[in-house]
């Protein structure tokens, strides 16, 4: 069955305690997912390891830490936690990708790259053996709160075959614009990890947006 990943990059970084708690209470919250931004990848600033540090001290849930920066590979060592499953690094952001996907590994953490939208699949071609994680990305990085792009659901579908004609084990993740609308595509297309952010952060009542989440996933589970 898919599983969320909550993002907080929309949080109230207030009540951080509250969203940690509000995602611990839901079946369907499988990971807190931290988007590190640096202002030059992409066109904002997030947090930095202090903050991720933090995030680990005060949750039980695995953190799942998207790096959208410039030559990640300078970075990655601070942001491994006790509690960081995955660190996920951008295709498009360094040049040296197999080596800093492997640098990741001898760190002792599972490590992943992400897509851009107008990045194929194939250009992971010569990597795909050595992922634990392959993110799609559904919106442009860089803001949350962005519309959904469709076309990301033939990429989850490419990866999900590729995946299968290898024999390979990596999970797919799919990142931006998911809600109540398109989650169940995604999930059917492939995707294992399903980020959610601003649909949740946003809604009303973030506790009823999980909860819908938590039916939607669980009613669907022994039919993807």
């Amino acid at each position: 069955m898919a599983k969320l990943s909550l993002s907080i990059l929309t949080a109230d970084f207030a009540n951080l305690a509250e969203t940690l708690a509000l995602a611990q209470r839901h079946p369907s919250v499988g990971w807190i997912h931290m988007d590190v931004m640096d202002g030059d990848f992409v066109p904002n600033i997030s947090f930095g390891p202090p903050v991720v540090k933090s995030i680990a001290a005060a949750t039980d849930l695995p953190l799942d830490v998207h790096l959208m920066v410039s030559d990640p590979g300078r970075y990655v060592d601070g942001f491994v936690t006790e509690r960081t499953e995955y660190i996920v690094v951008h295709q498009e952001a360094m040049t040296h990708l197999d080596r800093t996907l492997r640098l990741v590994h001898s760190l002792g953490v599972k490590n992943g790259a992400a897509l851009n939208p107008a990045t194929p699949p194939e250009s992971l071609d010569y990597v795909l053996d050595e992922l634990d994680h392959v993110l799609v990305m559904s919106v442009n990085p860089g803001f949350g709160g962005q519309k959904f792009i469709p076309s990301s659901i033939g990429k989850i579908k490419s990866l999900a075959q590729m995946r299968t004609d290898r024999g390979l084990d990596f999970l797919i993740a799919i990142d931006g614009g998911v809600n109540k609308d398109n989650i169940l595509e995604a999930a059917g297309a492939g995707a294992d990890i399903i980020i959610v952010g601003s649909a949740v952060m946003n809604a009303a009542s973030p506790e009823d947006e999980l909860a819908a989440y938590d039916e939607l996933l669980g009613a669907a589970g022994g039919a993807l």
